[in-house]
Parts: C-alpha cells; sequence; structure tokens
C-alpha cells in the first residue's frame, strides 16, 4: 500500500527507486509543487541519491540502498519511512519558498513546407489557413511537463483546443531532429531522429538534446517555452552556428 503524506502518495518500486504520486490531474498547480520539490532535492540531496525523474504527476527517486540506509541523520527503518520523512521536511520548506518561474524560452521554428510535412493535411482537417495554424502554435506560452520517450523530448502543455490533432494512423519510420510536431492536445519537439506519428509541422535549428554538454537536454520540466515562427534563410543560418 503506499504511504500518504501532505496529498503525496509514496510508492516503493524496486530495492532503490521510489515514487512520488501528487495526484490523478494532469495541470500546472501539480507540475509547480512537483518542480518544487525536485528543485529542492537537488539542491540538498539525501545520502545515496542517484538521479530524479519528474512526470505528469510523478517524482521518482532512485537511489543506492546502502548509503541511504546508513544515513542517521534521516529518520526511519526502511528507505520507504526515510523518504517520507525526508520529502515531508522538504515539502514544509518548498512552502515557505515558493518561487516561480518566469522566464520563458524562445524556441525558433521554420514552418516552411520544407519541415511541416503534415502541415497541408492539418489545414484541411481544422479548415484553418496555413498561417493561422503558424499564428496559434506560435502565439501560445507552453510548459515543459515531463521529458521522455527519448533523451530531450519534451511534452508540452498549452496547445490551443484550435490545433488538437489526432496521431496519425501510419507512423513515419524516421523523423528528422528538431521536428516540431502535434499529437491530441500535446505539442512537442523531436530531439533525435526516431520513429514517430506526431503530426509534424516545422522544425526548430536548435539542438535539444547533446550528451556532450554538462546538461544534455536544453529543456526542462516545469520550464516554459514560446516558438518563433522564422523563415528558412533565419533557419538555415542558425543550423550552421550550431554545427560549431
Amino acid at each position: 500500500m503506499p504511504l500518504p503524506i501532505n496529498n503525496i502518495h509514496f510508492f516503493q518500486i524496486s530495492e532503490n527507486a521510489i515514487s512520488l504520486e501528487f495526484g490523478d490531474d494532469i495541470n500546472e498547480l501539480l507540475l509547480e509543487k512537483i518542480t518544487r520539490i525536485n528543485q529542492c532535492i537537488k539542491q540538498k540531496p539525501f545520502a545515496g541519491l542517484l538521479s530524479t525523474i519528474p512526470a505528469y504527476n510523478t517524482l521518482t527517486l532512485y537511489f543506492n540502498f546502502d548509503d541511504l540506509m546508513n544515513d542517521v541523520s534521516v529518520k526511519g527503518a526502511t528507505c520507504l519511512e526515510k523518504i517520507l520523512a525526508y520529502v515531508e521536511a522538504i515539502n514544509v520548506e518548498t512552502k515557505n519558498n515558493q518561487s516561480t518561474q518566469n522566464q520563458i524560452i524562445q524556441i525558433p521554428v521554420c514552418y516552411d513546407y520544407t519541415f511541416g510535412y503534415d502541415l497541408e493535411e492539418l489545414s484541411l482537417f481544422h479548415q484553418l489557413k496555413r498561417e493561422e495554424i503558424i499564428e496559434i502554435h506560435s502565439s501560445a506560452v507552453y510548459t515543459v511537463f515531463m521529458i521522455g520517450f527519448v533523451p530531450g523530448f519534451p511534452y508540452l502543455g498549452g496547445l490551443s483546443e484550435r490545433l488538437t490533432s489526432p496521431r496519425k494512423q501510419n507512423p513515419r519510420p524516421a523523423i528528422p531532429a528538431g521536428s516540431v510536431g502535434i499529437a491530441g492536445q500535446q505539442t512537442g519537439i523531436y530531439p533525435l531522429e526516431t520513429p514517430g506519428g506526431w503530426q509534424i509541422i516545422g522544425r526548430t535549428p536548435l539542438k535539444l538534446f547533446d550528451v556532450n554538454k554538462k546538461q544534455p537536454s536544453l529543456l526542462k520540466a516545469g520550464e516554459k517555452i514560446k516558438f518563433e515562427s522564422i523563415s528558412l534563410n533565419e533557419f538555415e543560418d542558425i543550423a550552421k552556428k550550431n554545427e560549431h
């Protein structure tokens, strides 16, 4: 059975991992709480912490079992009890220090038909002109809800209902890195060339994932982004600069 505390439920999913569940909904209030606690855990990690994985309504903690159990500064007879006590203290601290992220990250996107493979199809589906789709998509401020299904892939909430679109019935075997797509009520960016079934409407020249950087993923959960429409020439110029 999961252990609850302050509306957070704790699940032991392995000897070295515990998942915190913050609710059943997908909304920005839950995401803000997950982001605050995740930041606090990273700033003041418990002994043995290896990594944290935030998602839509969960935060999973991976740790070294022996290091955590040998830490006498955190009370508890089991890893679950220790992390429960630790998170309770962290949660109290975040309530007293609720900073918000106001910075909006600008992501340039070229919506040219060269990259927007499905723009014509979506134009017919939504009965909107290409320019209207671009305007609607690039005028919204999006929230990064989670990173997955491949390294660096941001699932973005905040898509206008006017652009809600079904996934493709036949996924493409390869979608180029940087492609911007729509699936259901979400939009996202492919950081690597992978198969995929999202409706592709453009491409960014930015690298969303670079294994050689200290922080490989350009974006992280909780951040705000906005797409900026650029021309094909501007795309090529930015792409050349990013090669170095």
